[in-house]
């Protein structure tokens, strides 16, 4: 239902600013654990889609790495106008915003999306979610969804949220917004930012290549493959423990990448969990849990990466282990707790 929603948005978004210079949006994408069949908790699940951008008539997007931090790195997504003159020479009806008089431009055309979305040069993300809001609005009432649905719009800086319910159903989705990086499947995205950074700041996100890698294996799992609900289990039982439930991801992924699917069925679902538990024992005692994708050679191939993701230094997650020797002792004592539950 989320996907078909999707999909009609989509399009009544490209039927409604076909002859604006707003944002254009592609197919979403499924993303994160409702998606990837292990969320945590059946009352608190997100349907989270990443919605790609791309740059509308006469403008490019050209991202540009701003900071390097851990383990994300930060993008600006810069706005450069093109010049649009052979389009009009070929009868298109759209003046060059480059080489036609700002007054002309003003009387016949659309402003460009500099002038509407951007902060300087540079997409902002929280216009974005504004103008997302806006339309959303306007477009909903459009959906064969909303005879039965109601719709409730949550605010968000970063993010687009809206809860859809009727009579005793209710669910909430998610949409996230991204700028793919060249051909791959790795996104810069508009998620939650530290506090102080601009809303020029753009995430590198590899949410879109994780949700890849589980349909990857659930194709090549048996029926009674069992690898999201050994997840989905120690997800339950990690609340409130300390261990972040993106932690207990990767070391599953880890192991999905070494333990072939058809290991993972209802009849060795104990062993599996041992592993699990027995890679969390190891990571915390070396102070090392590496990245599921940067700096994995093993990664599938067939799921699109940057150039030089397989070969990058491996990134520790638990890198504050390291270097934080209180941090480490909780850990430790989380863990214990862990093993006790």
């Amino acid at each position: 239902m989320v996907t078909d929603l999707m999909d009609k948005l989509t399009h009544i978004f490209g039927q409604g600013l076909s002859n604006s210079f707003y944002l254009v949006l592609q197919q979403a994408i499924r993303v994160g654990s409702a998606f990837e069949g292990w969320s945590p908790c059946a009352e608190d699940v997100v349907y989270c889609v990443l919605a790609p951008l791309s740059p509308p008539p006469g403008h490019a997007f050209h991202l540009e790495l701003d900071t390097v931090g851990m383990p994300q790195k930060n993008f600006c997504v810069r706005v450069e106008l093109l010049c649009t003159c052979t389009r009009e020479q070929l009868g298109e009806n759209m003046l060059c915003f480059l080489h036609h008089p700002e007054e002309e431009l003003r009387r016949k055309q659309d402003p460009s999306l500099l002038h509407t979305l951007c902060t300087g040069f540079c997409l902002d993300v929280e216009k974005t979610v504004h103008w997302f809001y806006q339309f959303m609005r306007v477009a909903w009432l459009l959906l064969p969804q909303s005879c039965h649905w109601r719709s409730m719009l949550q605010p968000s800086s970063c993010s687009c949220k809206f809860q859809l319910s009727k009579d005793e159903e209710s669910l909430m989705v998610e949409t996230i917004f991204g700028v793919r990086q060249g051909d791959s499947d790795i996104f810069v995205g508009s998620q939650p930012a530290e506090v102080g950074i601009p809303s020029t700041t753009w995430l590198e996100t590899v949410a879109v290549a994780e949700a890849k890698f589980f349909r990857h294996i659930s194709r090549k799992a048996p029926h009674d493959g069992w690898h999201c609900k050994c997840l989905q289990l120690l997800t339950c039982i990690l609340m409130g423990v300390g261990f972040s439930s993106y932690t207990l991801k990767t070391v599953v992924m880890h192991l999905l990448n070494t333990i072939p699917p058809t290991r993972w069925c209802r009849k060795v679902l104990r062993q599996r969990l041992v592993d699990i538990l027995k890679y969390i024992h190891c990571s915390l005692e070396t102070k090392q849990l590496n990245h599921f994708i940067i700096g994995n050679e093993r990664f599938p191939t067939e799921i699109s990466l940057l150039s030089d993701f397989r070969v990058a230094e491996p990134l520790n997650l638990f890198q504050h282990l390291a270097s934080n020797p209180d941090a480490h002792t909780k850990a430790r004592h989380e863990y214990i707790h862990l093993l006790h539950r």
